[in-house]
């Protein structure tokens, strides 16, 4: 990928850099991709967490994307680039999650496909499964301290934007049906959706589908290798940061994948939650 010059806003010392701070910087040159452009800004130096650089650079997305130097203090926690699945910050839940276990009615992955009855799903629930959920407040995301402590205590130091619809997003049909195969990570996936909706699905420990509704406000982390999809609603928008812990890795490795550490690991996990 290629450098691209920019001069950084000045700051104060410890202020965690935001998208409204970069804007400050001036005038920076799009990298242009297969039909949309972003704007890539990166640091001479690397961030504070040890990590290998991936093979090759993430695809062009119509978003921001940054690496963010973060100046975290030396902690066991900060030391680490994974953390224990189901760990929380003391930061407090407002709303209860809105997630069910699915019907297994054919049709549209878009509609909800709620049960009658309906079976919710809770937050201590999703817990045990090592998925993690918040809810902020979307309207501030680049100046809110809320996120800013997640972002510390978890060391998320990457982020971008990406907009899914049909407008924005090419071969929109085709991506959407590539987000619903059924797939791991081999690190932690956090989406905080900006605006829109749509349904994370996750696979509880006896390989049950469980949808969770995500909306405007909601941020979730799943945990390295977990079994799981993403759809768009029926209103087929969503604007959503995409988190990393230092440089990002795009890919997804469809079931089955079994064979790799982070499952072994997940399961390991799963046998000591049970």
């Amino acid at each position: 990928m290629p450098t691209v010059s920019f001069t950084q806003p000045p700051r104060a010392s410890g202020e965690l850099l935001t998208p409204g701070r970069w804007a400050q910087a001036g005038p920076r040159a799009p990298r242009a991709g297969p039909g949309l452009e972003c704007l890539c800004l990166r640091k001479a130096e690397p961030w504070g967490l040890s990590r290998a650089s991936p093979a090759s650079a993430p695809p062009p997305n119509p978003g921001f994307s940054a690496r963010l130097r973060l100046p975290i203090k030396e902690s066991a926690a900060a030391g680490l680039r994974a953390r224990p699945y189901g760990s929380n910050t003391d930061l407090a839940l407002r709303v209860m999650v809105q997630a069910w276990y699915m019907d297994d009615a054919p049709g549209d992955p878009r509609q909800p496909h709620r049960p009658d009855p309906d079976r919710p799903v809770g937050l201590e629930r999703l817990r045990r499964l090592g998925v993690l959920y918040w809810k902020l407040d979307a309207d501030k995301y680049e100046n809110d301290p809320e996120l800013e402590k997640i972002r510390r205590e978890r060391n998320y130091s990457w982020m971008d934007i990406i907009t899914i619809c049909k407008d924005k997003l090419p071969n929109y049909e085709e991506k959407i049906k590539m987000f619903y195969e059924e797939h791991l990570h081999l690190d932690d996936e956090i989406r905080y959706i900006l605006d829109g909706s749509g349904y994370f699905d996750v696979r509880d420990k006896e390989d049950k589908w469980i949808r969770i509704f995500m909306e405007k406000g909601d941020m979730i982390t799943l945990p390295a290798g977990i079994y799981h999809r993403f759809t768009v609603d029926e209103k087929n928008y969503t604007k959503a940061m995409r988190l990393f812990v230092g440089e990002p890795v795009w890919t997804a490795y469809n079931r089955p994948a079994d064979h790799f550490e982070a499952r072994g690991q997940y399961m390991k996990f799963l046998a000591q939650t049970a």
